[in-house]
């Protein structure tokens, strides 16, 4: 069994202190959804590359980090509660640091198989994991790991009430630009987010959002009782997929997204493998960015929060007895909401119900698409990375997540695979069985399961 070792925690400042006093920084109603209070954790792979032979990964690292701290220095800083509305804000002042932990492993990466289809126990010991106490205190630690081959592995973990996954590839790509040799990086970030996204002067709330959230302030969506959710990894073949979404055309009449299509079919198995009673509402989750969806957009280097969630929503029995097709109709009108107005409905809807314990309830399966958010230019001189792995499961008020994964973009991790993906599904350890039965007959085109 590979066996890590950490060699030491550093606290990584701002090479040079931003010129300010002590100062409290405003987050936008987005940053405060209740959803968000949860540190985001995953990994990236990097292979090891003669082109950077001699440089050691965690040095490279700790300088590039030191260096974008100088314009995203609130990643230093720490979260509180507002005394005044209990809303979330950060504190910044001189002297704060990020914690970089520095790690080795004594194995190859080729024997672990790029963490393409990785063991958990393993993968867990290569990204920071904070109590949520920690992570307020702490909102961005990273944690470097080299293998004997040279290859390592960078781990983060983020608060999600500082950034989404867009908001945070602006930071990394920050970090990669200036561990490359820019001087200077290529788009400034913009914080500004008590104005871009706050509410308006007389809330209202004129989209349908209400009619997916309660108000419930007793409700934790992370601290439900469903037993252990396990990690399981799926490839999808683009052969069965489009079989699949051959299929529902000739079904139907109508061309679905793989995200449609095949999130109809891995949010129908879920379900019934997890015994949901029929009379349960269950929702479809997603996010939808709203940076070019806004009137006007929002800057470039915006990097908070800027995505809302969007729902699908079904009684559970009747999402198992309607054809497949119209559960995929159904995700597909749900994009019929994205809107200005529904970004400053929900917003609004945030300012008027923040201690009322906004949620989405129980029956909430997450479903995100990490195949096309260009984890490819986080360069840090070792090319790209070839894997990415995300290790939560708490996202979008779900504690069983779906991910659309690439394959390991390394040659010889991914030689043997046929072209297609990955799906990463988060679930109750009881409901694993009866899903894997259901991927199964997905890949081998079983016509009645699909119709």
């Amino acid at each position: 069994m590979a066996t890590l070792e950490v060699t030491e925690i550093a606290l990584v400042h701002p090479s040079h202190q931003p010129s300010f006093n002590d100062q409290t920084l405003p987050l936008s109603h987005l940053d405060n959804d209740n959803n968000l209070n949860v540190s985001f954790r995953y990994l990236r792979v990097y292979s090891s590359s003669s082109s950077v032979a001699g440089k050691n990964p965690s040095s490279v690292v700790s300088a590039s980090l030191a260096a974008a701290l100088v314009h995203y220095y609130p990643l230093a800083g720490s979260l509180r509660r507002s005394e005044s509305d209990n809303r979330f804000e950060l504190y910044c002042s001189a002297g704060q640091s990020v914690p970089l932990v520095d790690a080795s492993v004594n194995c190859t990466l080729e024997s672990v198989g790029y963490l393409d289809g990785p063991d958990p126990g393993f993968v867990e010991r290569l990204v920071p994991d904070p109590t949520r106490e920690e992570g307020m205190l702490n909102p961005c630690i990273l944690q470097v790991t080299t293998f004997r081959c040279g290859g390592w592995v960078l781990g983060a973990s983020l608060h999600h009430a500082i950034c989404d996954g867009l908001g945070s590839s602006l930071f990394f790509n920050a970090m990669a630009e200036l561990a490359r040799g820019a001087t200077q990086i290529s788009i400034q970030p913009v914080w500004d987010r008590a104005r871009l996204l706050g509410p308006r002067d007389k809330p209202w709330v004129g989209a349908p959002v209400r009619d997916f959230l309660s108000l419930n302030k007793d409700f934790d969506p992370y601290g439900q009782d469903i037993g252990e959710v396990k990690r399981e990894c799926f490839l999808v073949r683009d052969e069965s997929l489009d079989r699949f979404k051959a299929l529902l055309l000739e079904k139907s009449g109508l061309n679905f997204t793989t995200f449609e299509a095949l999130g109809a079919y891995i949010w129908r198995a879920k379900v019934r493998a997890a015994k949901i009673e029929e009379d349960e509402n269950v929702k479809y989750v997603y996010s939808i960015n709203i940076r070019r969806l806004m009137n006007p957009p929002l800057p470039r280097g915006y990097w908070g929060n800027g995505c809302v969630p969007m729902y699908a929503q079904i009684k559970a029995g009747e999402l198992m007895e309607q054809p497949i097709w119209k559960t995929a109709e159904l995700i597909k009108q749900s994009k019929s909401n994205a809107s200005d107005e529904y970004v400053r409905s929900f917003i609004d809807f945030q300012e008027l119900h923040h201690k009322d314990g906004i949620n989405a309830g129980s029956g909430v399966t997450g479903f995100t698409d990490w195949r096309y958010l260009g984890h490819s230019t986080v360069d840090f001189g070792w090319g790209g990375p070839v894997t990415v792995l995300p290790l939560s499961y708490k996202l979008l008020g779900s504690m069983e997540p779906c991910f659309f994964l690439p394959y390991s973009g390394d040659a010889a991790a991914a030689g043997s695979k046929d072209s297609g993906f990955k799906v990463l599904v988060n679930l109750r350890e009881s409901a694993i069985p009866e899903f894997k039965e259901a991927m199964d007959k997905f890949h081998k085109g079983d016509e009645i399961v699909l119709s």
